[in-house]
């Protein structure tokens, strides 16, 4: 059940280089960011923050909390490290095409990372099968790997679709289906999923089980479903399945203020204040803030003040959300996963030092307190179109990606070095 070494790692090291860049072209070109937020270079920003990070971290993250906290073995091999190298270069493909607005070769990116993400997922999934963990952190984990291929193949054919348009479709309608199944049916599927496992440990607290925990995956999913016919059916249905959508996320919700209200004891090296448990804790008020506006979204009439409006679901849903969560996530599987490999070079024959004690702490601050300060300021810039917000944010975000790599490899360091 040891996770595999270097997997995790290029992974990780992949999704930090793709948020680094997405942030740096904010500091450095706020200006051809702002506006409506349908243009190529919004959409490579975009696609190098949802696949680059959030679903490179998630593959990573798969490696690591699939044997560990699913009990599920996943041993790397040449198949993995092909998977790696296809969705790294598809992912650079598709934001290279981008951003130079040449939708053509965005394609063939976009097939590169379709085949490795089904690969991941259908190990996931033949994993779960037999995993020895409650249904309730099972089926929405399955749920969320059946949606990114689902999610995946939509946006090849969006793609398709954008170069020779042959869907009697609204092209933007077939953009926000993949958007939504992308985000909230595979990432938020996921956090609900590997939450139910994982947050008990970061907090730490009892673990959820019963009929809100089942009740909040298939809430969840019966509004993504609807919500995706919704937009390619012409809005029909839209505010039902959003409400379905947000019922689904609150009863997930509502578990974690369970898991707040059965907390256990830390562990005496848990050092406080516990930068890890505040980015997910955040993280969650940022949720409930994307629910609340993408509900009213779904039932307001269209305007000028919606569009800016969708800039900020955008990013409290995709920044403050998904993002953060994997920031507070990663913060402690990281240290795990280093203190195991640690103590497996040691021979089993000496402990590493305390996994809780290998961060640097001024730079976990840091890095809480730019993710703190830039995601509103970037919420802010984008709804007023303001460039020197955007860039004051980009910057705050691009130190707090650098600090928490340089932070990642100085707990390896500690850890792994005899």
């Amino acid at each position: 059940m040891m996770p595999a070494r270097w997997v995790p790692l290029l992974y990780f090291a992949f999704a930090h280089a793709c948020l680094a860049t997405a942030f740096a072209a904010l500091a450095l070109h706020p200006r051809s960011l702002g506006g409506f937020f349908y243009h190529p270079r919004m959409l490579a920003v975009v696609h190098l923050v949802t696949l680059g990070w959030i679903s490179a971290s998630i593959l990573g993250a798969i490696y690591v909390i699939g044997p560990l906290a699913f009990r599920m073995p996943l041993p790397a091999g040449l198949a993995d490290y092909l998977a790696f190298s296809g969705f790294a270069v598809g992912v650079a493909g598709m934001a290279g095409h981008f951003w130079t607005d040449r939708p053509p070769g965005m394609v063939w990116g976009a097939a590169l990372v379709t085949s490795a993400m089904t690969f991941v997922a259908a190990r996931g999934l033949k994993g779960l099968r037999r995993a020895p963990v409650p249904l309730e952190a099972r089926l929405p984990v399955a749920l969320a790997f059946l949606n990114v291929i689902a999610a995946a193949a939509l946006g090849v054919l969006a793609g398709v679709n954008k170069v020779a348009p042959f869907v009697p479709i609204a092209h933007l309608a077939l953009v926000f289906a993949h958007a939504h199944l992308a985000a909230v049916g595979f990432g938020a599927m996921m956090v609900v999923g590997a939450g139910y496992r994982m947050l008990p440990m970061i907090l730490p607290a009892a673990m959820p089980r019963g009929a809100a925990a089942y009740a909040s995956a298939v809430l969840l999913e019966i509004g993504v479903v609807g919500l995706v016919w919704s937009f390619v059916a012409g809005g029909r249905g839209l505010s039902i399945a959003a409400a379905i959508t947000v019922a689904g996320l609150g009863t997930f919700l509502s578990r974690v203020a369970w898991m707040l209200r059965h907390r256990r004891p830390a562990p005496p090296e848990l050092r406080r204040p516990d930068w890890g448990t505040g980015h997910a804790l955040q993280a969650m008020m940022y949720l409930l803030a994307a629910c609340g506006l993408g509900l009213y979204l779904a039932l307001a009439e269209r305007s000028e003040t919606t569009l800016a409006l969708a800039s900020v679901y955008g990013v409290l849903g995709l920044l403050g959300f998904l993002s953060q969560i994997v920031v507070g996530v990663e913060s402690r599987i990281l240290p795990l996963f280093g203190w195991l490999w640690g103590f497996a070079d040691r021979g089993h024959a000496e402990l590493p030092p305390s996994l809780h004690a290998a961060g640097v702490r001024p730079l976990q601050a840091l890095v809480f307190l730019c993710w703190t300060v830039g995601v509103p300021l970037l919420a802010f810039g984008l709804a007023a179109d303001h460039a020197p917000a955007l860039s004051l944010a980009g910057t705050g975000l691009l130190a707090a990606v650098v600090a928490s790599l340089v932070n990642a490899a100085v707990v390896l360091a500690r850890l792994w070095h005899r």
